[in-house]
């Protein structure tokens, strides 16, 4: 019987097993091999060890494009800090609060092409926001801010629009997570004296503990990971302010047709993934514990 119903497991589990062997597995060990070869997608690859990994510490553009994805990092805490305030906003049976949350959702089901258009026309130089500066009398008239083509700007207007794309994700989330604590607490609480800071640093923040390191975690690696909005919005301009490390494996790989080195360029950022995971862990979870 037991081995039965083995068999049964393994043979419902097949499919998604092979697909994952096929789309997730594979590709990465064999891009794990080739960022250890010369390889251009028409000759076969050629062994060069380590090459690929010196030739990127000595790119000063790889360089740069890592240390843009490290200072993406600053969207983190802030669309923590705003996914947490809208969802407590939100918690509440208010007239058209449906309405709401489905308004701030709403980027998060458009496509990045959209919203990439949408953005670049709002951030031109004649564009939505610099007129409305100029309308406000916040900006001089013959005065306009590049916030795509200003080196200083660029990559700070980039990192907006992804905090926009993602705060009605997590507002989802923590929504979830503060419908999740049990209303005796508050009201136990309350019935304590508790005023409402109180209570939400003394039972909501703690009991929040475990979706803050899952929405922790997973927009680290998203920030860390930036591409979509780069592509569409700048394609790493100007002058390189935009590139990220996974951009510039992409360019790499399928602009420069050169895999190893843009495979390489992916394991490092795979690496720094990880240390990224293992911190945010160290520094969430024990707390929790």
């Amino acid at each position: 019987m037991t081995s039965t119903s083995t068999r049964n497991a393994w043979l419902f589990l097949s499919p998604a097993l092979l697909l994952m062997g096929a789309f997730t597995f594979w590709p990465l060990l064999f891009g794990s091999y080739v960022a250890f070869t010369r390889y251009d997608l028409v000759s076969p690859p050629q062994w060069a060890g380590l090459n690929n990994f010196r030739n990127l510490l000595d790119d000063p553009v790889f360089i740069q494009a890592l240390g843009n994805s490290l200072r993406y990092l600053l969207v983190v805490p802030a669309i923590q800090l705003a996914g947490i305030a809208l969802a407590v906003l939100v918690n509440r049976a208010l007239p058209g609060i449906k309405w709401f949350r489905a308004a701030f959702y709403l980027p998060v089901i458009t496509t990045v092409s959209v919203v990439g258009i949408m953005w670049n026309w709002m951030y031109a130089d004649y564009g939505v926001l610099n007129g409305a500066m100029h309308w406000l009398g916040a900006l001089a008239p013959e005065r306009e801010i590049g916030f795509l083509s200003d080196e200083d700007w660029a990559l700070y207007s980039v990192m907006f629009v992804t905090f926009w794309r993602g705060i009605g994700y997590y507002m989802v989330l923590y929504l979830a997570g503060l419908q999740a604590i049990p209303a005796e607490m508050q009201e136990a609480a309350r019935l304590d004296g508790a005023d409402a800071w109180q209570r939400f640093w003394r039972i909501t923040l703690p009991m929040l503990k475990p979706t803050i390191l899952f929405c922790s975690l997973i927009s680290t690696l998203d920030a860390i990971k930036a591409f979509e909005e780069v592509l569409v919005m700048t394609r790493g301009a100007p002058m390189n302010s935009t590139y990220t490390a996974l951009y510039y494996a992409f360019h790499q790989g399928f602009n420069q047709l050169d895999f190893g080195r843009g495979s390489a360029a992916g394991l490092v950022l795979t690496l720094v993934c990880l240390l990224l995971a293992w911190l945010n862990f160290k520094l969430i979870r024990a707390d929790h514990r």
